[in-house]
């Protein structure tokens, strides 16, 4: 990810107040009407239903979000991620061949027992955390129709209120969580907040982009900007900006009715970002610039990095493994 120093230097940031999407009421305006209405954030959803083909044949037979990084899935890193945000209520959006995913965040009673009647005290501990850190709840998208669609499944447990939306097999480790900082935004503005952060510009048909203008607000400055349209995977020639949606999401319950209106594209899949440029339309949208590294640990080379770079930070294994690593001749 490049410098956040270089941002204005990078992106292309629309001057005008005319744009493809005509916002009928400013953020600021639905900021100070909504300033006492809007709802604590306290449910985020993880779709995790994909097949995972670009993993294969590592994701054959076993779910890519439980594809292990140092020691422990994927999903454990991203409910972590919801935890120290703040979240109350977990749904995870799984399909065919996911149980493993529910299986780890269920209580492991013989598991535990044997760990304490073998003296393993603090690993028993650790696997009862796992199973408590987090009401989670489980709904099933039966064919894979996009990640529109995997977050319309999740409409009746979410219900009327404010939700986060993370992917599975995007980690952002770090003391201030990505998500925490777009709850951040939401409760203080009332509206809906995305995650962006800069690519090279030759990347961009690879991400969600999304044109903006920058609109400023304490405590946020100029990572806050005012969305005025998204385009999916466009290339370097089409694109917007270089700024790229980075699979955090902090969305209202208007989303679903987006969602509903929403025509289905390529391959019959409901793309999240059509619906959300409906509601960027209709209600206002963020993005912002967080703080922070991501690692797709979706894609193989992702993988690798995540799995270095977190190994390098981990208490236990950390300084033996960055000796080791200075011993390879590279």
């Amino acid at each position: 990810m490049l410098g956040r120093e270089r941002y204005f230097a990078n992106v292309t940031v629309s001057d005008s107040k005319e744009s493809h999407l005509n916002v009928p009421m400013t953020i600021e305006e639905r900021q100070s009407s909504q300033k006492h209405t809007h709802q604590r954030v306290r449910k985020a959803v993880l779709p995790a239903a994909g097949l995972g083909t670009r993993f294969l044949p590592a994701t054959k037979a076993q779910p890519k979000e439980m594809l292990t990084v140092v020691d422990k899935p994927q999903i454990q890193y991203v409910a972590e991620e919801c935890v120290a945000s703040g979240i109350e209520h977990i749904i995870i959006v799984t399909g065919k061949g996911k149980n493993s995913i529910e299986d780890h965040f269920d209580n492991a009673p013989v598991l535990e027992r044997f760990l304490e009647e073998h003296g393993k005290i603090e690993q028993a501990e650790m696997v009862r955390r796992i199973s408590n850190m987090v009401q989670v709840s489980y709904t099933r998208q039966k064919e894979p129709l996009g990640l529109g669609h995997a977050v319309l499944v999740a409409k009746d447990l979410v219900g009327d209120e404010p939700f986060a939306v993370l992917l599975g097999d995007v980690l952002i480790p770090g003391p201030n969580p990505a998500t925490k900082q777009l709850i951040d935004v939401y409760e203080a503005t009332g509206t809906g907040a995305i995650a962006v952060e800069e690519v090279p510009r030759d990347k961009t048909y690879l991400y969600g982009i999304v044109a903006g203008e920058a609109a400023p607000l304490p405590p946020f400055g100029e990572r806050l900007l005012r969305i005025r349209d998204l385009v999916e995977k466009p290339n370097k020639e089409d694109a917007p900006s270089n700024l790229a949606i980075t699979g955090r999401y902090v969305l209202p319950p208007a989303i679903f009715g987006c969602l509903e209106r929403t025509k289905p594209g390529a391959g019959g899949e409901i793309q999240l970002t059509d619906a959300m440029r409906i509601l960027a339309k209709e209600q206002g949208l963020w993005a912002l610039i967080y703080e922070g590294l991501s690692y797709d640990a979706g894609d193989k080379l992702g993988f690798l990095k995540a799995t270095v770079e977190l190994a390098l930070t981990n208490k236990e294994l950390g300084e033996d493994f960055r000796d080791y690593l200075k011993t390879l001749k590279l």
